[in-house]
């Protein structure tokens, strides 16, 4: 296949690149490198361009006949999505519809979007699986779900088939240690815990911790929010295989999968196996609530299981953070 990945210089998106690449397809990346990094795109040309620019997108569209565009280029920060909105929904839902708009005058047809366990919201039943309301709770989460519907209306209407992944906790790092999790600024709890972990193995002291959980009066075990972390290989891998259910002609106009490895472990359960892989004193503080966090979210993955045939081989949460482990100890983060 020849495809277009948008995001490909980020976090998940390089990783993809990385496996597509090693498929034996070709790729191009189009991303605009506001939070990606170009050392991270192997094997794949990169073009410098923003979703917000029809023109940009057409010329990348216009120079190559694509069989698939992999779209990943979005922010990505539920707290930075409440406090500005503006931001998520000018990249997140324009420049999606500028993506689907040159696509469809490129006849470029098939699409595989990112997509996120963001779009369900506070759950009503666990474990989630795809036929759950869709009500999300902040901003970040109302962007995919408006990216989604409009790729579902683009199908009925124009053609388009879409297969949207639905991630729960993406983790992890190339287990070949050549690509890894770097974001500015940090969000993500094992990066977090890992930066911490590196700050007292070069000599801090663990009490002056400035490593902090969000919250402990939830309604979960021991107080903190519980999610389901699957590993970055492991998306790549239902990537590839959403791109061949749409090359085989098998998929609907639209369909959604969750990814997920169906368990949730909690933040402060996530501490303590970083503890257990570094052996490093990791402590932590108790701060308030992130605004627009639900307390629990569980993938139910089996129809990606069943339909696409994927299965995550990282199940258990302490092989996930030791491939994130080798690779933050080994690149430390600047």
């Amino acid at each position: 296949m020849n495809v277009l990945v948008t995001g490909g210089a980020g976090y998940i998106g390089s990783h993809m690149v990385k496996a597509l690449v090693g498929a034996g397809h070709a790729v191009t990346v189009l991303d605009n490198l506001s939070t990606g990094h170009a050392d991270a795109v192997r094997g794949a040309p990169l073009v410098r361009g923003e979703l917000r620019s029809r023109a940009d997108i057409e010329a990348v569209l216009g120079g190559a006949r694509f069989d698939a565009v992999v779209h990943f280029a979005a922010f990505c920060y539920v707290g930075e999505s409440v406090a500005q909105p503006s931001k998520y929904y000018e990249n997140n839902v324009l420049g999606t519809l500028n993506l689907l708009e040159a696509m469809r005058a490129a006849g470029v047809a098939r699409l595989v979007f990112s997509s996120s366990c963001a779009t369900y919201g506070n759950p009503v039943r666990l474990p989630i699986d795809e036929s759950h309301p869709q009500n999300p709770v902040n901003p970040y989460g109302v962007t995919k779900f408006a990216a989604e519907r409009a790729m579902a209306d683009f199908g009925r209407a124009y053609g388009l088939q879409t297969v949207a992944l639905r991630y729960f906790n993406a983790a992890g790092c190339d287990p070949e240690r050549e690509l890894g999790e770097r974001h500015d600024p940090e969000t993500h709890l094992i990066p977090l815990v890992f930066r911490e972990a590196l700050r007292v193995r070069a000599g801090g002291r663990p009490e002056d911790t400035q490593l902090r959980v969000n919250g402990e009066d939830y309604d979960t075990p021991d107080g903190s929010c519980v999610r389901d972390y699957v590993h970055v290989s492991d998306l790549c891998d239902a990537h590839l295989r959403a791109l061949q259910r749409l090359m085989d002609g098998r998929a609907e106009a639209f369909e959604a999968f969750n990814l997920g490895n169906e368990r949730g472990s909690s933040v402060k359960e996530v501490i303590a196996v970083c503890r257990d892989v570094t052996g490093i004193d990791i402590r932590y503080v108790v701060s308030g609530r992130r605004p627009g966090d639900p307390p629990v979210l569980v993938a139910d993955s089996r129809r990606a299981r069943e339909v696409l045939g994927w299965a995550p081989r990282h199940e258990r949460l302490a092989d996930i953070v030791q491939t994130a482990w080798n690779w933050f100890s080994a690149t430390p983060p600047t």
